[in-house]
């Protein structure tokens, strides 16, 4: 799974047009009201899983969409070359290794990383059965947690009861997906839309409570203060159905 750091160096990059006039300002929220001033309209769910963004025709349609409808996202396309995807390993390692470098440096979660793959017997062997057999106490000398180690078990024990498979996970659609990984312990919201991106190449994912996305919309827009997961779904509705593409610009 690509690293999902590359999210927080949009603010290093990024700056306002000074040529395009700021957007109306997100509405007010206060403490005294149960009312949400924006609701997204209602869509009809898809039956089948679209094409991922890894597709060149599918990035082709994305672009020419988010070009025509924003023009501040028309001056990243023109700037900007289109995202890469390399290449992703299956659904189980991927997610072993998101819980692997979760809250960790990159330095630090890869040195954990490289030793988990040899302790495996490399990536291919990264499997549920593998993960059981290695104790706690074996993965904590090979610098992993006592909390992680338990969150690994927890997602192989997952897939042997039948709750995940890499075929179900290929196939659920965004909101399913949410609901079983979010079954799994250590694995929360953040950790699914990156992984939705990153690995599944999706096409429609925002990650609301990412901050590198949020300065990133901050600054876009020219917003004085960093927009609230309320404000960034009205900003970004326009995106749809396109709205894993900004995440992954450098």
């Amino acid at each position: 799974m690509e690293n999902p750091t590359r999210v927080q160096t949009r603010s290093q990059t990024l700056k306002p047009d000074p040529n395009i006039p700021p957007p109306p300002p997100p509405p007010t929220i206060t403490t005294t009201s149960s009312k949400i001033p924006f609701r997204p309209k209602k869509r009809l769910k898809l039956t089948t899983i679209a094409k991922p963004l890894s597709s060149k025709p599918e990035m082709d349609l994305a672009l020419h969409h988010l070009s025509t409808t924003d023009p501040r996202l028309a001056t990243l396309v023109a700037t900007y070359d289109p995202p890469s995807f390399p290449s992703s390993p299956p659904p189980f390692p991927s997610l072993a290794r998101s819980i692997l470098y979760q809250q960790l440096a990159t330095k630090a979660a890869t040195s954990i990383y490289t030793r988990f793959l040899s302790l495996c017997g490399g990536e291919s062997q990264v499997l549920p059965a593998t993960l059981l057999s290695l104790s706690p106490q074996r993965l904590r000398e090979i610098g992993v947690s006592a909390r992680k180690a338990s969150y690994l078990h927890d997602l192989a024990q997952k897939y042997v009861d039948g709750t995940l498979s890499d075929d179900s996970i290929l196939e659920m659609d965004d909101e399913r997906l949410l609901t079983m990984l979010t079954l799994v312990k250590g694995i929360g919201a953040w950790s699914v839309h990156m992984f939705m991106i990153f690995s599944l190449h999706r096409l429609d994912v925002l990650p609301v409570g990412d901050l590198g996305v949020r300065k990133g919309v901050q600054l876009l827009y020219g917003l004085k203060d960093l927009p609230k997961p309320v404000e960034m779904e009205q900003l970004c509705d326009k995106w749809r159905p396109y709205r894993s593409e900004f995440p992954l610009w450098p």
